[in-house]
C-alpha cells in the first residue's frame, strides 16, 4: 500500500473523516437528513453499542465518519485509533475501493497518524506463492493523509515499510530463505541504505571461535552466516553504540531433540523473527537518517537433525571461552545468541538489546499479548522501554533475574548447561544469556507475539513484525528525547 500526496488522489475518492462531539458538520455539504442522522449518532456516543464508523454514500463519492471510543483512555485510547484503522481497511476492501483520503476534524491530534498506521498495517498481505495472487489482493492500494506534518508522515511511511519488510522476511519459507539467502537480503538492504555491513562465512566464524553458532549448524546442509551491520551517521548523539542482537534461526526442527510437527515445527520458519525485526529497525533508522550509532549482530543458521548434528551431552566451547553442556538441542537460540552477545563486547556498547523467539515459557507467561523482557540495564532505561511498549501497544512484562535462577544452570561437567529445567524457562534462558554479557543489557523474548495463527487486528496472520515499532519508539525516546 502506497502513501501518496493529496493531489495524487481525486477528490471524489473515499474521504475518511475523523470527528468528535465538537466537529462542525456543516463543512461536509450534507443534506438535512444526513446531518440530523450524524448529529443523533454523536449524541448517543456514550450509549452501549453506539455506532463508531458511519459511511455516507454521496454517489459517486463516499464520506466515512469515524467516532472515537468514549470508553477508552490513555494507551487503550490510542490503540483504539489503530483498531479504527483496521475497521476502515475492512470496509474499503469489502467495497472494492482503491483510494482513501484520511482527514482529522476532531480535537485529537495524534488520532490521524495512529488511524493511518492501523489502516496501513492491517492492509498487509503475503501473496508471492499464490498462482492467482491478483484475485486475492486487497483493492486498497493508495492513501493520502491530510496533514502539514510532513516529517511525522515520513516517519509513519518508513516505519510501516520496515514492518512490512520484517513480516515478509518472517513469512518466507526456508526453501527460499535459508541462512545464505537471508544474509544476502540483509547485505542488499544495507548497501541500498548506506549501512556498513560485513557478512562472515563459516571459515570466519570458525576463526572467531563461535562454538555455539557452529554447533547448531552441524546438522545443516547450509553453511552459517554472521552478519554485522554498522549504522554510523555523522555526529551521532551517542558516544558508545547501541548494539542490537537478533536470533536468526531460519528453521528450527529442534535438532535431535526433535519438535512435534502440529502447532510447533510447522511454523518454525518464524524462528528468525528476532533477526528480521532487528533488520527492520536498521532499515528504519537509516531511512530516517536518525543521528544514533547502532550496530546489529545477526547470527544465522537452521537447526536440523542430520547425522552430524550436535547431541545432548555434548560440551561446546563458546566464543567467550565458557563451556556449555548441551542437554537439549532445541535450546539452540540461546547458543547462537550467546556467541553474538560475547562478540558485542568489542564495541564497548552503551546498551545491548537482544530480540528472539526464544522460549515456549514466554508464550505460556504472556501469550501473544506481550513481550517478556529482563536484563541488567538501569531502571530508567527499562522504564523507557516499558513506556515505548505502551505507546506502540507492543507491551512488555519484566521478569526478574535473581541469582537463584543461575543455580539452575549449573553443570556437573562444564561452566553451565543450556537448560535449567521446566520451571521458569523464560527466566533461566535469560539467565544463561546473562553469563555472556558484561555491559548494560536487555533480553526480549518475542516468542508469543512474533507469529500468529489467527488475525489480531492490524497484526494479521503469520509474521507480525513485533519489535520494530517498539524499538524505534525506544530509540526516539532514549536518544532523540522526543516524548
Amino acid at each position: 500500500m502506497e502513501l501518496v500526496n493529496l493531489k495524487a488522489i481525486a477528490p471524489s475518492s473515499v474521504r475518511v473523516i475523523l470527528i468528535d462531539s465538537q466537529t462542525e458538520l456543516d463543512v461536509f455539504n450534507l443534506n438535512a437528513g444526513q446531518t440530523d442522522y450524524l448529529t443523533s449518532i454523536i449524541s448517543n456516543q456514550n450509549s452501549p453499542g453506539a455506532i463508531r464508523i458511519c459511511p455516507v454514500n454521496l454517489y459517486p463519492d463516499w464520506l466515512v465518519f469515524v467516532f472515537p471510543d468514549p470508553e477508552k483512555k490513555d494507551a487503550s485510547l490510542t490503540e483504539s485509533y489503530r483498531q479504527d484503522g483496521v475497521e476502515i481497511q475492512k470496509w474499503v476492501n469489502s467495497n472494492r475501493l482503491n483510494d482513501v483520503i484520511l482527514e482529522n476534524h476532531s480535537q485529537l491530534p495524534d488520532r490521524l497518524f495512529m488511524t493511518a498506521e492501523g489502516i496501513i498495517l492491517s492492509n498487509y498481505q503475503f501473496l508471492p506463492y499464490f498462482s492467482e495472487a491478483d484475485k486475492k489482493r486487497n483493492s486498497l492500494s493508495r492513501m493520502a493523509v491530510s496533514t502539514d506534518q510532513q516529517e511525522r508522515l515520513r516517519e509513519l511511511e518508513v516505519l510501516t515499510e520496515a514492518v512490512y519488510k520484517t513480516r515478509d522476511l518472517v513469512n518466507e519459507p526456508l526453501s527460499s530463505l535459508n541462512a545464505v539467502k537471508f544474509a544476502d537480503e540483509i547485505e542488499k538492504m544495507a548497501f541500498k541504505l548506506g549501512i556498513g555491513v560485513e557478512v562472515m562465512d563459516k571459515n570466519q566464524i570458525e576463526a572467531m571461535g563461535m562454538g555455539g553458532l557452529l554447533s547448531v549448524n552441524l546438522g545443516s546442509i547450509d553453511p552459517p552466516r554472521f552478519c554485522v551491520l554498522d549504522y554510523n551517521p555523522e555526529n551521532p548523539l551517542n558516544e558508545k553504540p547501541l548494539v542490537l542482537v537478533g536470533k536468526g534461526i531460519v528453521y528450527d526442527t529442534g535438532g535431535l531433540s526433535l519438535k512435534p510437527t502440529p502447532n510447533s515445527m510447522d511454523h518454525m520458519k518464524s524462528d528468525m523473527a528476532g533477526a528480521a525485526a532487528v533488520t527492520g529497525v536498521m532499515y528504519a533508522l537509516a531511512a530516517l537518517n536518525w543521528p544514533v550509532r547502532v550496530v546489529a549482530l545477526i547470527p544465522i543458521t537452521d537447526n536440523r537433525p542430520d547425522g552430524n548434528a550436535y547431541v545432548p551431552g555434548d560440551v561446546i566451547r563458546m566464543h567467550s571461552g565458557l563451556s556449555v553442556e548441551v542437554l537439549n538441542t532445541d535450546a539452540e537460540g540461546r547458543m547462537i545468541l550467546a556467541d553474538a552477545l560475547s562478540y558485542a563486547k568489542k564495541y564497548d556498547p552503551e546498551l545491548v538489546i537482544d530480540m528472539a523467539t526464544l522460549t515456549g515459557s514466554a508464550v505460556m507467561t504472556v501469550g501473544s499479548i506481550g513481550t517478556v523482557v529482563m536484563g541488567t540495564a538501569d531502571e530508567k532505561i527499562m522504564k523507557t522501554l516499558s513506556e515505548s511498549g505502551h505507546e506502540t501497544f507492543e507491551r512488555t512484562v519484566e521478569l526478574p533475574l535473581w541469582d537463584e535462577y543461575g543455580k539452575l544452570m549449573e553443570s556437573e561437567i562444564a561452566d553451565l548447561k543450556n537448560i535449567g529445567g521446566r520451571d521458569a524457562g523464560a527466566i533461566t534462558a535469560g539467565k544463561f544469556l546473562q553469563r555472556f554479557t558484561d555491559y548494560p543489557w536487555i533480553h526480549m523474548d518475542i516468542a508469543g507475539p512474533a507469529f500468529l495463527f489467527a488475525k489480531e487486528g492490524y497484526r494479521g496472520v503469520g509474521g507480525t513484525g513485533t519489535g520494530v515499532r517498539l524499538l524505534i519508539e525506544f530509540i526516539k525516546r532514549q536518544y532523540l528525547s522526543v516524548q
